[in-house]
C-alpha cells in the first residue's frame, strides 16, 4: 500500500487511539494462566496482540470477545503446531518465558523481520534457570523444572524483564531481575493485583514461584506510544488542536509528556478517575514549539524507545542541533529505525546525521514532500506521515499497511483530523 499525505491547513479532531499494546499483551498472557474468567475491554486490535491471542488459543486458552478464561499455572496444553508470533517481538519473548517452565516443548516462529531480531537476551537467562531450549527453530520447554535466579540485564528491556518474571512463576524460589530502571512496569503491577508475591525497588523486581494467580478484569487505556504521533503533529503544525481521550499515563511510560512541555509543546493533562491498576488521563495538544533543541541521553531512552521516531520528526522542526544518544536498541526493532528515520527525513530535506546509537539533527530546515519507504515498520510509517503534515507538497509512504501491527485505524484517523 502506498499512502499519500499532503499538508493540511488545520488539524482538528479526536483520534480514537488503539488500546495500549504492551498492556494488552500482558493482560492476555497473565489471565491465561490465572484461575477464573476475566473481562478485558479496550484491547488493542493490532496484529501484534492478535498474534498473542492466537498463540494462547493454540495452548488451550479460551478467548472470547471481551473475555478470557484462565487455565491456571498448570493448565496450558501442548500445541499441535508451531506457535506463529507474526511480527511481534513481545509475543515471542514473553511466550518464551511463559513456556520455559512447561512440561511440554513448544516451537515459536515468526515472520522474516521477527526472525532477525535478537532473542539471546531472553534465552540466556532462561538457560541459567534450567530451561530446555534449542534454536533454528526456536523450541522452549519440556525440561525438568526451573530454578529461580538473580539476573542483571546488560540492556534494559521490559520484554526481557517480563519474560523472566513469567518464567519465575514456574521456578523454585525467587526470581529477581536487576538493571530494568526506567522500563515499563505493567507486568509487576498486574502480578501484584493478581495475588503474586512481587517485591520491587527502583533497581530490582522479584517474584516468588509457585503461586496461583487470580483472574483480573482489565480496562486497557489508550496507547501513549500511539498518542505520541498526534502530540508531535499538533506541536509542529501551525494550526492544530488534537484531543486524545483515556490515554494511559503510567509513570514508566509518560516521560514523553514533560519532555514535550519542556520543548514548548502545549499539552493539557486532565487525569481521569483511576480505572484498574493504570493511571489514565485525557490530553489536549495545541500548536506550539519552543526555541531549544531536543536532548535525549542514555538515561532516558529506555522510557522513550517507542516514541523516538516521532521525536526525530520533532527535532527536525526545532531550531538548533538536537541530539539523541543511547538508542542503539532502535537498530534491532522491526527495522533499523536509526537508519530508516535518517533516510526518510533526509529525503524530505532534513539535515540528519545517523550516529551509532542515535541521531544528530540540525533543525529548522523546511521539509518537502518525497517518496519514502517505511521498510514495513509501523512506527517509521507513522512518523514519516507526521513529518509530511508540515512538508511542502505531497509525500508518498511505501508499505504503509504496516500500521496494522499497532494502529489499524491510523490512516483513517489521519484523514479525519486534516482540514
Amino acid at each position: 500500500m502506498l499512502a499519500r499525505v499532503s499538508p493540511p491547513r488545520r488539524l482538528r479532531g479526536s483520534p480514537r487511539l488503539p488500546g495500549d499494546k504492551s498492556i494488552s499483551h500482558r493482560a492476555l498472557i497473565l489471565n491465561a494462566i490465572a484461575e477464573g474468567r476475566a473481562t478485558l475491554s479496550g484491547l488493542s486490535r493490532g496484529a501484534d496482540v492478535l498474534s498473542t491471542a492466537s498463540c494462547l488459543g493454540a495452548l488451550g486458552v479460551v478467548i472470547e470477545e471481551g473475555a478470557i478464561t484462565g487455565v491456571g499455572l498448570d493448565g496450558l496444553q501442548p500445541p499441535t503446531q508451531a506457535l506463529d508470533c507474526g511480527n511481534s517481538g513481545t509475543t515471542m519473548r514473553l511466550l518464551a518465558g511463559l513456556l520455559a517452565g512447561q512440561r511440554f516443548s513448544s516451537e515459536l516462529i515468526g515472520d522474516e523481520s521477527l526472525s532477525r531480531r535478537p532473542m539471546d537476551r531472553v534465552l540466556e537467562p532462561l538457560r541459567l534457570m534450567g530451561a530446555r531450549l534449542s534454536r533454528d527453530p526456536l523450541r522452549v520447554g519440556g525440561g525438568e523444572g526451573l530454578q529461580g535466579i538473580e539476573f542483571r540485564m546488560p540492556v534494559a528491556s521490559a520484554q526481557v524483564k517480563s519474560a523472566l518474571l513469567l518464567a519465575g512463576l514456574y521456578a523454585r524460589g525467587e526470581t529477581a531481575v536487576r538493571g530494568g530502571e526506567g522500563t515499563r512496569n505493567h507486568t509487576e503491577l498486574m502480578l501484584q493485583k493478581m495475588g503474586a508475591t512481587v517485591t520491587t525497588t527502583p533497581s530490582r523486581v522479584a517474584v516468588l514461584g509457585g503461586q496461583p494467580l487470580r483472574a483480573l478484569d482489565v480496562d486497557v487505556p489508550g496507547d501513549l506510544s500511539a498518542a505520541a504521533f498526534w502530540l508531535v503533529a499538533a506541536a509542529i503544525h501551525p494550526d492544530a488542536v488534537i484531543e486524545l481521550r483515556a490515554v494511559g499515563t503510567n509513570p514508566t511510560r509518560s516521560g514523553l509528556l514533560p519532555m514535550l512541555s519542556q520543548l514548548g509543546a502545549r499539552i493539557q493533562i486532565m487525569p481521569r478517575p483511576a480505572a484498574g491498576v493504570e493511571p489514565v488521563a485525557d490530553l489536549v495538544a495545541d500548536s506550539g514549539l519552543g526555541d531549544e533543541p531536543l536532548r535525549v541521553g542514555p538515561q532516558q531512552t529506555a522510557g522513550l524507545i517507542d516514541e523516538l521516531p516521532a521525536l526525530a520528526v520533532l527535532a527536525a522542526c526545532l531550531p538548533g542541533v538536537s541530539l539523541v544518544t543511547g538508542a542503539s536498541e532502535l537498530k534491532v526493532k522491526e527495522s533499523d529505525r536509526l537508519a530508516a528515520m535518517a533516510r526518510g527525513l533526509a529525503a524530505m530535506g532534513a539535515a540528519v546525521e545517523e550516529l551509532p546509537d542515535g541521531w544528530r539533527i540540525q533543525g529548522g530546515r523546511p521539509l518537502h514532500g518525497a517518496r519514502v519507504d517505511s521498510l514495513g515498520d509501523h512506527r517509521i510509517a507513522m512518523a514519516l506521515a507526521i513529518a509530511a503534515l508540515v512538508a511542502e507538497g505531497n509525500t508518498e509512504i511505501e508499505q504503509a499497511e504496516c500500521v496494522e501491527i499497532s494502529y489499524p485505524g491510523f490512516w483513517s484517523d489521519l484523514e479525519g483530523v486534516c482540514c
